[in-house]
């Protein structure tokens, strides 16, 4: 069995994608993670009581003010995680097989929490 390359990727069924919820965001603020030179500390908007804590590996790419107000695509289903002793409750998308080039955006205004299919 051959390893998956980006020229062919590993397919999956339309079910295992479904199970994928992406939502609009709205970054609400963005700072340096305390202990790790690439990574960022989101606050973002998904209609919930509450905003996510969200760290990204951003900051090689964008400074924090760039991010404030952005729309963007959140993975909210993911379970949370520690990154570097943040937690995280979800991933924003972004292009780039390594380094970020950009990232995922909306062009036109939705509410937060609104699901991207």
């Amino acid at each position: 069995m051959t390893t998956p390359t980006p020229e062919q990727p590993t397919r999956i069924k339309i079910d295992q994608f479904a199970a994928v919820d992406l939502r609009a965001g709205r970054v609400l603020s963005a700072e340096a993670h305390p202990r790790a030179d690439r990574l960022l500390v989101l606050s973002v908007d998904l209609g919930e009581e509450e905003p996510r804590s969200i760290v990204a590996g951003l900051a090689t790419r964008y400074a924090p003010e760039e991010l404030v107000g952005r729309q963007v695509v959140v993975v909210a289903n993911l379970k949370p995680a520690r990154l570097r002793g943040v937690r995280s409750e979800g991933m924003l998308l972004a292009a780039g097989a390594g380094a970020v080039e950009a990232l995922v955006t909306l062009s036109q205004d939705v509410a937060p929490g609104t699901q991207v299919r």
